[in-house]
């Protein structure tokens, strides 16, 4: 299964591209945005999947968003790899 996820905008290149923060200040990649109608801005929060901007979000949806990942990132996983919630 295939998640977006949420991510900032921290810098947009004229020519469709762009540069994200995930999970941290450290972690950044680059993505595409031509499949926005109109291109980011600077601090926007976008939902990325596999490299292209899918869309823009306002940012209360963006905070709820970022705090579902963090308590999933938080839930425990078993030996096995399983999660631990579906026993």
């Amino acid at each position: 299964m295939c998640l977006a996820v949420p991510a900032r905008i921290s810098f947009v290149d004229p020519d469709g591209k762009a540069r994200i923060q995930t999970g941290g200040a450290d972690a950044s990649m680059e993505i595409s945005t031509i499949l926005l109608p109109e291109p980011p801005r600077v601090g926007d929060f976008v939902i990325v999947h596999a490299g292209f901007a899918l869309r823009v979000l306002d940012p209360q949806e963006a905070e709820e968003s970022l705090k579902i990942f963090r308590q999933i990132a938080e839930l425990p996983i078993d030996g096995n790899g399983s999660d631990a919630v579906h026993g």
